[in-house]
């Protein structure tokens, strides 16, 4: 099943891939498309209201590789632990490589995604079924994943601009399972693969150029 989500990834980006990796070319009227210089100089920085919503820090910077490929790269970290022993303590890094069909940072955009994340989440309810039972035990370990992702860019300003997105991948996990008590005991090790939403975002975006 990996294979052929890898193989489905790249054959989305290799024509586009193909067609885009050249930094100076002349179009039909002569017009210059942009340097490579021209192409890094422009950054965006990011941050996911959604993801603030849940009291996780998260950043994210998007370059521009030429005039319709970007990297985006977003990092989350929450260290919280809350009343009743609650906590969905992680840290995540999900790289991203943009398709843009118009031109970079306007309009829509087709993504694909690899994901690695470290957890300690217990005694909540996640959406989408990602570790059952969280109500009742706590999970620690690690996730690996990747997947394709839709999205759209509006500009509110100059510099300012507003994203939606939305992903979906698997993602595979291996934890150490333990009873929800703040000391709780080891109850056994285990693994899972999910198949579902990676990504979910409304992002506030800076441009800086």
């Amino acid at each position: 099943m990996i294979t052929r989500v890898i193989f489905l990834l790249f054959s989305i980006f290799q024509f586009g891939t193909a067609y885009c990796l050249e930094p100076l070319q002349h179009d039909d009227a002569g017009a210059n498309k942009l340097t490579w210089k021209e192409m890094l100089s422009t950054v965006a920085v990011k941050s996911n209201l959604l993801y603030d919503l849940t009291t996780t820090f998260n950043v994210g910077v998007e370059f521009c590789l030429n005039d319709c490929l970007s990297l985006d790269i977003l990092g989350n970290y929450n260290p919280w632990t809350f009343s009743n022993n609650k906590k969905f303590k992680h840290v995540l890094v999900q790289p991203e490589l943009r398709y843009w069909i118009r031109e970079p940072y306007k309009g829509h955009f087709a993504g694909a995604h690899l994901m690695y994340s470290s957890f300690n989440a217990g005694n909540i309810n996640l959406p989408f079924n990602i570790l059952s039972g969280l109500e009742n035990y706590r999970y620690r370990g690690n996730g690996y994943g990747l997947g394709l992702s839709y999205g759209y860019q509006w500009a509110l300003a100059p510099h300012w601009g507003i994203e939606g997105a939305i992903g979906l991948g698997y993602m595979y996990m291996d934890y150490t399972k333990y009873e929800c008590d703040p000391c709780g005991m080891d109850i056994g090790k285990g693994h899972k693969h999910y198949f579902g939403a990676t990504k979910a975002a409304v992002s506030l975006i800076y441009t800086m150029n």
